[in-house]
């Protein structure tokens, strides 16, 4: 529940304690004292969005802080969820800077806004005239008949379980599109992999091969240059290596008179070692090379095979025709292998379908048991709220396929007249018929404990004579189960509460201010014979102040 609230420098709060007990907390004032805002301001904990418009004074932020009583709540799991501290009475306290950046704590831990309402959902709900619309909701229809059937947390099972099967359905559709276009795909791959794979692509093998065919290209002029070369090197008159050995000799005479000659000397000497080295490999080169055109001939077949697909591919490189091939390899192994994704997907699916059917049919079984039930209440409650007339009821009927919501769809009824005809809520009821038909929804949900709190926000508008007295008392059975908190103009209604806050506007320093003070028993006696005969009530309205907040029988 509730405990304190404190605000500061919003609209036209500047700052502002309030302390919330058990039971029933009502809240009156003037209209325009400032009841909306103070909702407004708690809604920031509950994770709703805000900016600077909401500052008070410009220059300052704004903080709003409530702590909640977390007795009991089954909170742990979800506080674990979101990786925060659980603790019994925790914190949630929201920050709007000047610049308008927002922050968001839990326990002074910093949360995003979508962790702190999933959170505050499960402490407040909060009840206005605008929420009367979500009757005709399907998701409010579902929480509403799941909650009564005590079913609330298997409907959420089965939600998160049909959320995975259609995430499977999804991907299985992208799988079989997929492999619908890899199989029209598969005949081309598997063409250009087996050229490629023909072409015994080898980098090194290819530039080899480049040299090899120039080689047989020029065999004849490589050979006559290879004769005429040793010829110069060994075999002439005055060939190279001859000269050579004679100056070797020349210098081997002088080197003994300096270093210098030696070094000459050693260096020719190396000089004839090399060229006979060089006429030797000249030779055995020589004797390799042969004039063959038929091996030319093969060899320039296989490379303008290879250059073919270069161009063919728009390939820089033979490199570039192997990382091809490699690619159209794995295009064609995750072509199979789609159809293996394939089958465990399904077999997934299947056994998903299966819970699911289960799932779907334990919550239809129980959802139809409890319908009865709240038809019988919420009519029985319409007629405590004025409407004798007035019949609810819930259409159950099976669904064409698994939805969400499992095989149900559902739909809520109503009529106000006696005789009328049972017609969709949204569409018949006026807006005074929807909202005491949400306060008797309330009314049954506060029996289960689903909430530890509700606010009303003026539920007493449309309502009058006896039926204001009937609110009262469904109020104050609602605030036996759970902490309720009503917003009011109606004095049988105020006098209902255990504790009784006032809001009023005073001006300082040429500014108006909102506050909220609890009232004691005397007080509440004013204020309540205020909200009966203005302000200035005679002793009569007094005395029905007193009887009204004392008598315990009203």
């Amino acid at each position: 529940m509730l405990k304190h609230l404190q605000i500061e420098n919003y609209a036209l709060i500047q700052k502002l304690d309030a302390e919330f007990n058990k039971g029933l907390t009502v809240i009156t004032g003037e209209t325009g004292a400032g009841k909306s805002i103070l909702l407004g301001a708690l809604s920031l904990i509950l994770g709703e969005r805000a900016d600077t418009r909401v500052l008070n004074d410009k220059t300052r932020k704004c903080i709003i802080e409530g702590s909640f009583s977390l007795e009991n709540k089954g909170l742990r799991r979800l506080f674990a969820h979101y990786d925060l501290d659980f603790e019994e009475v925790s914190y949630f306290r929201r920050e709007i800077t000047p610049k308008g950046k927002s922050r968001a704590f839990i326990n002074d831990t910093p949360v995003n806004l979508a962790a702190m309402k999933s959170i505050a959902e499960k402490l407040i709900d909060i009840h206005s005239q605008h929420e009367n619309l979500i009757l005709g909701s399907s998701s409010f229809q579902f929480d509403l008949v799941d909650s009564y059937a005590g079913k609330l947390d298997d409907a959420s099972q089965y939600r998160n379980l049909f959320r995975e099967y259609r995430q499977i359905t999804g991907e299985l559709s992208e799988l079989h599109e997929r492999e619908r276009r890899a199989k029209a795909d598969l005949d081309y791959f598997q063409y250009q992999y087996d050229e490629l794979e023909k072409a015994q692509l080898d980098p090194e093998a290819y530039r080899q091969m480049e040299e090899d065919v120039r080689v047989v290209r020029h065999a004849e002029e490589i050979q006559y240059t290879m004769e005429k070369a040793l010829y110069m090197l060994q075999d002439a008159e005055h060939n190279v290596s001859d000269l050579l050995n004679e100056i070797r000799q020349l210098l081997q005479a002088v080197s003994r008179y300096g270093s210098s000659y030696a070094e000459i000397a050693e260096r020719i000497d190396s000089l004839h070692i090399e060229a006979q080295d060089i006429a030797r490999e000249t030779a055995s080169l020589k004797d390799t090379v042969e004039h063959d055109p038929q091996q030319a001939a093969r060899l320039e077949a296989r490379l303008d095979g290879i250059n073919s697909l270069l161009m063919k591919h728009s390939a820089a490189n033979i490199e570039e025709l192997v990382a091809l091939k490699e690619d159209y390899r794995q295009k064609i192994e995750q072509t199979a292998s789609l159809g293996d994704q394939i089958q465990k997907l399904e077999a997934s699916r299947e056994e998903l379908l299966g819970k699911l059917a289960a799932q779907a049919e334990e919550l239809s079984e129980a959802r139809k048991s409890a319908i009865p039930e709240i038809e019988s209440e919420i009519t029985s409650l319409l007629k405590n709220l004025g409407m004798p007339g007035g019949r609810f009821a819930i259409r159950h009927t099976k669904a064409p396929e698994l939805t969400s919501n499992g095989t149900d769809e559902l739909g809520f009824l109503f009529n106000a007249n006696v005789g009328g005809e049972l017609q969709d809520i949204s569409r018949v009821a006026s807006g005074g018929e929807l909202s005491r038909v949400m306060l008797a929804i309330k009314s049954i949900i506060s029996e289960r404990k689903i909430l530890p709190t509700i606010i009303f926000d003026e539920i007493d508008t449309g309502i009058s004579g006896k039926t204001t007295t009937r609110v009262a008392a469904i109020l104050g059975k609602m605030a036996k189960q759970m902490q309720v908190i009503a917003i009011t103009h109606l004095p049988q209604i105020a006098a209902k509460g255990q504790t009784h806050l006032l809001v009023y506007k005073n001006t300082e320093d040429g500014r108006t201010h909102t506050h909220l003070t609890q009232l004691d028993d005397d007080q509440r006696v004013i204020e309540i014979s205020k909200m009966l005969g203005g302000e200035k009530p005679s002793k009569h309205m007094v005395e029905t102040a007193k009887e009204l907040i004392f008598n315990k029988e009203n």
